[in-house]
């Protein structure tokens, strides 16, 4: 009875096993694009990143499907255009010096990265866990890095032929070797068109390149009004968070957490608008606001407006310096230490520069203008405005409880800072 009931039961097993193998295999027929593999009759992510290891030369198109790992200094050509879809990640490996990554727009090339709230574009670091199916489900904040963490790749660098005041109409952009054509920026083409940059988040970056000198979350050299930028987020990069190198063109919708020397600075003689920002300052952000004035002859002036600005006592509220123009207005100040008890940290200043008045001149004359600027004193032991407004600026500037000037937290809603509850003041 045993041995008749073991042969049958083999028999049935052995049956079975012939009919499984005469099964379809799931995935026969299915085609899995961009880097997806089929599992079960589904195409799901292939872990494995698509390393970029030289020049773009032809136009290229990088998708969600993927995520691309920068191996180094990545430049797309003149004459070239990357795009990237909504909700793809980007990694830059770690190395410093001549072994920075970052990815380079030149002149004449251009990038037409247009994220969505729902689906930003992420440049972040190799370090960074951030995964594809994370960003998919609406979750943008990193598993595994704090938002101080700095200096782990580059950055990103858009070049374009937009007028700048420099030593010549072109110079070579800081921070890219003087061998390196590519680097170049500046030329006589207001409207130039670098493409579309739209909700993207740039993080963990700023590698230092030598003496010093780190690479800034997004570096505008020379780029021109016909240009989109808009809804950009900078986080714990180790050098200035966007710097504006002359150009023309407008950007609007900016959020800036924890940089590492400025939030914003401005150079060259650039001649667009910055208009709604948020800055959060951070224990390493030296100004929140740092202005400087032409290098050549070329006399342009800029407008920041609508924005709110969060201190920090390592940081100041702006330093307005070198021959500095332009218009500021509608700009809300809070969370800063009482000067008096932090070495004048904190104030808002003109400087000059050696044997010179030429900022406080603009000043003077109508050329370096302020506007609407409130302070709110909560944490600084109820100071005068002219300890904090300094060189005459105080009498634009008023001190409230209530705000009535500053940023629309609600269009910088799809940030990481938002989803890690950090506009709750604003």
């Amino acid at each position: 009875m045993k041995k008749s009931t073991l042969v049958l039961l083999s028999f049935v097993a052995l049956a079975l096993g012939m009919q499984s193998c005469k099964e379809k295999d799931p995935c026969e027929g299915v085609t899995c694009l961009n880097g997806l593999v089929c599992v079960d009759g589904t195409c799901v992510g292939n872990v494995t990143n698509v390393v970029v290891t030289s020049n773009i030369t032809t136009n290229t198109t990088w998708s969600k499907g993927n995520i691309y790992e920068l191996a180094g200094r990545i430049t797309v050509v003149d004459g070239v255009t990357l795009t990237i879809e909504a909700g793809t990640i980007i990694k830059g490996q770690a190395g410093t010096g001549a072994n920075a990554t970052a990815l380079l727009i030149a002149r004449g090339a251009k990038l037409n990265a247009e994220g969505t709230a729902a689906a930003p574009i992420i440049f972040t670091t190799v370090a960074d866990e951030l995964s594809k199916e994370q960003v998919a489900a609406g979750d943008f904040k990193s598993p595994n890095l704090d938002a101080t963490v700095q200096g782990l790749w580059g950055g990103l660098i858009v070049l374009g032929k937009a007028p700048i005041s420099a030593s010549a109409a072109e110079i070579q952009i800081e921070g890219i070797p003087t061998t390196d054509p590519n680097g170049l920026y500046g030329g006589t083409v207001a409207a130039d068109n670098s493409g579309v940059l739209k909700y993207i988040s740039i993080r963990h970056g700023g590698a230092n390149i030598g003496n010093g000198n780190e690479i800034n979350g997004l570096t505008l050299g020379g780029v021109g009004n016909g240009t989109v930028i808009e809804n950009i987020e900078v986080v714990g990069n180790q050098d200035d968070g966007i710097e504006f190198f002359g150009g023309t063109v407008n950007v609007t919708n900016v959020l800036i957490l924890n940089s590492g020397d400025d939030a914003i600075d401005t150079d060259q003689s650039w001649a667009g608008t910055l208009d709604n920002f948020i800055v959060i300052c951070g224990d390493l952000t030296d100004h929140a606001l740092e202005i400087d004035g032409p290098e050549g002859t070329l006399n342009d002036e800029h407008t920041v407006r609508n924005g709110s600005v969060k201190g920090n006592p390592a940081s100041e509220l702006g330093d307005f310096r070198s021959c500095a123009r332009g218009t500021f207005e509608n700009l809300f100040f809070f969370g800063f230490p009482d000067p008096a008890l932090t070495a004048a940290r904190g104030d808002l200043s003109l400087s000059n520069p050696t044997g010179s008045t030429c900022t406080t001149d603009n000043f003077t004359n109508n050329i370096l203008n302020f506007a609407s600027m409130q302070l709110d004193t909560v944490g600084m032991n109820n100071p005068a405005l002219t300890a904090v407004f300094k060189a005459g600026t105080s009498v634009h500037a008023t001190i409230v409880s209530t705000r009535t000037v500053g940023a629309n937290k609600a269009a910088l809603s799809w940030t990481w800072a938002a989803q890690a509850n950090l506009l709750g003041s604003f």
